[in-house]
């Protein structure tokens, strides 16, 4: 079962000064810890207990120490914003090379996301339940217990669609992300159409999965929260974001795939 988590509120930290001395970066690393534990909170909650949330918090400390070196004040991103995609990425890094997933669940996991993609390849429109479930040759109740064993191998980053596409890197998809201006104009017509591609992606899933990505990434509410909000349970809540981050994946790999 997922850890039971505290109500997390969003850190309001300061733009960092000219970091110029061992001292003041880590002073920025005092002051940006409670972001680093908030986002470090959040992915654990949709992670098993084996993982340690300090092993995630290292991690993010990682990541922004890698932010404080990197980060350029003349390509117009706030630090903050920055900081966050390296500190997320950070902990995905550490998370894949715990290998924490189990093969039989990621067999599962591209079975389903392969369901998706040929019915979204057929139809040019999302997927139902129903049509998903027929896909796989398993009945409804088959189909919810699949999704819940996806659930934990569905954290979809952004940053992670660098995986789909061997010219893109990570460093290319926080610029995406960060909305940084990028000095190459060829550079940054690409970047630009994937932010687009990914505003598209996001428009075009079933309503109540759209609402839910925006309730979870931007109004950065608790699963439980949104099923308060919603009207839903906390674990229907959970199929809905799973469901949503299938197709934004197969959405994403098709884009890289035309490229």
């Amino acid at each position: 079962m997922p850890r039971k988590a505290a109500k997390l509120a969003p850190y309001a930290v300061p733009e960092p000064p000219q970091v110029g001395s061992p001292a003041a970066r880590d002073e920025l690393i005092r002051q940006y810890t409670p972001l680093i534990k908030y986002i470090a909170s959040r992915i654990a909650m949709r992670l098993p207990p084996n993982v340690a949330l300090d092993d995630l918090i290292s991690a993010g400390v990682i990541g922004l120490i890698d932010a404080i070196e990197k980060y350029d004040p003349n390509r117009n991103t706030q630090f903050k914003t920055y900081a966050e995609f390296r500190i997320k990425g950070a902990i995905l890094d550490e998370l894949r090379s715990l290998d924490w997933v189990p093969r039989s669940v990621r067999k599962k996991f591209h079975r389903i996301e392969a369901a998706y993609a040929k019915l979204q390849k057929e139809s040019g429109q999302p997927a139902k339940d129903e049509e998903v479930a027929a896909e796989l040759g398993v009945d409804m109740e088959e189909f919810h217990r699949l999704l819940e064993a996806s659930r934990n191998v569905s954290l979809l980053s952004l940053d992670g669609a660098g995986s789909f596409a061997a010219n893109l890197s990570r460093d290319d998809v926080i610029e995406v992300v960060a909305g940084a201006k990028n000095e190459d104009p060829a550079e940054a017509l690409g970047l630009s159409e994937l932010r687009d591609e990914v505003a598209k992606a996001i428009d075009s899933l079933p309503s109540k999965e759209r609402y839910v990505v925006s309730l979870y990434y931007y109004e950065e509410l608790t699963m439980k929260e949104i099923g308060e909000v919603m009207g839903y349970t906390e674990s229907r809540i959970s199929q809905m974001h799973t469901k949503a981050m299938f197709r934004l994946r197969v959405k994403l790999r098709e884009y890289f795939e035309e490229k």
